[in-house]
């Protein structure tokens, strides 16, 4: 039977081959796309996970991504201050909008005040200086290298205001755009306002006995430990596990529909082959075996195409874009299973017809 099924395929390449592509298509919109999302939410994990600031202090909905409401006074600054165990404190502001020049994705940026900013999460000024004008702002490595940018030039944010690049910082904390948080408060006129307070605690041992500190003593609030903002980083995406799912159907839809088409095709180009094996005495359940083979080994191909060009893919973007992707082991089984799944359910209904036509009818008429 396997040496019909290879048979089959070789004879047909051309239709072969478009079978594989749509089923390798299927296995790309899952296996880029989610790897896509899981290096973004990671890379802003690892971004969130370099504060040094062990508790995060927020009004409710404060921390969600697309917020950019500063609702929290900075009267809570002095007040968190005097908690006992509790060493720094640093109020941020933060500002979400779609990404500049027609890039996907979104942009964020912070306010802050950069020296205490700086000095809780250990970070420093590579090059020229910090914000002090409102019109200035500091962009981490990354942003610099991807966005081509010299200290002095302008980038264009909050709908096409110039802000002038003063200087470039390292590591990526939060943010890759950082100014002035009095000049963020005076774009969004929210003065003596912030987005979340960065709480930085004497023993890292005891954050969450100062976090249930904090909570008793400014209750109505929210009180996070930022580990646990890391840990939870794709959940907080409104949205994401829904493209993903519906990424997921999509590859399925797609392998599926190609494979039915092509194999139904086949089978109308195939029937007086498919009499002469059936005269032969070829039973209904060796013509589905052999069909759903044929689909089984384009399902195997179109699998090993789309992790082919999807690696390929991620290589080229993450180059030339700097996106980050990371392929994830589970996703990788789901593409698979999705793939084979698709290629032999696509193939069942021609299968059945196949199997159903009659040798006689089929003499007779060709």
């Amino acid at each position: 039977m396997l040496e019909l099924v290879f048979a089959n395929l070789r004879v047909r390449p051309l239709r072969t081959a478009i079978s594989i592509t749509g089923v390798a298509l299927g296995v790309v919109l899952v296996v880029l796309f989610t790897s896509l999302a899981e290096g973004m939410t990671n890379d802003m994990a690892k971004r969130a996970s370099n504060w040094k600031a062990e508790i995060v202090f927020a009004r409710p909905g404060g921390m969600e991504v697309t917020s950019s409401n500063l609702n929290v006074s900075t009267g809570y600054v002095p007040r968190l201050q005097e908690i006992e165990g509790v060493d720094m404190v640093v109020p941020v502001g933060r500002y979400i909008s779609p990404s500049s020049k027609g890039r996907f994705g979104i942009q964020q940026i912070d306010g802050v005040d950069w020296n205490s900013f700086a000095a809780m999460n250990e970070m420093q000024l590579i090059e020229g200086r910090e914000p002090r004008a409102d019109n200035e702002v500091v962009l981490d490595e990354r942003q610099v290298r991807q966005e081509k940018i010299n200290l002095g030039e302008t980038i264009e944010i909050f709908g096409g205001k110039k802000y002038i690049v003063v200087g470039v910082f390292s590591p990526p904390s939060g943010s890759r755009i950082k100014m002035s948080l009095a000049a963020l408060q005076s774009v969004l006129d929210s003065p003596n306002k912030c987005t979340y307070i960065l709480v930085k605690v004497k023993n890292p041992a005891e954050a969450e006995t100062v976090a249930a500190r904090i909570n008793e003593a400014l209750p109505g609030n929210t009180v996070r430990l930022s580990s646990d903002l890391v840990t939870d980083a794709k959940d907080r995406i409104p949205g994401l596990n829904t493209f993903l799912r519906v990424l997921v159907g999509l590859g399925a839809f797609v392998s599926t529909i190609f494979v039915l088409l092509s194999m139904y095709t086949t089978i109308t180009e195939r029937r007086k082959e498919i009499g002469i094996l059936k005269s032969l005495g070829a039973s209904k359940s060796f013509i589905i075996k052999v069909i759903e083979g044929e689909a089984f080994l384009i399902g195997i191909c179109g699998v090993v195409l789309g992790f082919l060009v999807s690696f390929v893919a991620a290589f080229g973007i993450s180059k030339m874009f700097e996106l980050a992707f990371q392929f994830s082991a589970g996703w990788a089984l789901i593409a698979i299973s999705i793939a084979l799944a698709g290629s032999l359910v696509g193939a069942l209904y021609p299968a059945w017809r196949a199997s159903s036509i009659d040798p006689v009818e089929v003499m007779v008429n060709e």
